[in-house]
């Protein structure tokens, strides 16, 4: 789940590092963690496929 702001990053980044990293720390994995949902989604997508009624189903080999 993406951080909304520096408060809610871990006291091991919130202890240790100046206020500005811990801005980079926080968008970088905001980005990384947006990245990854679009790579998940894509390997579903591989095997399965909407159907009509809304659900994912098994793609036919």
């Amino acid at each position: 789940m993406p951080y909304q702001n520096i408060d809610e990053l871990p006291d091991s980044v919130k202890e240790h590092l100046p206020k500005q990293a811990q801005e980079i720390f926080l968008a970088a994995f905001n980005n990384s963690e947006e990245s990854a949902f679009r790579v998940a989604w894509s390997a579903v997508k591989r095997d399965y496929e909407k159907g009509e009624d809304g659900k994912w189903h098994q793609k036919p080999e």
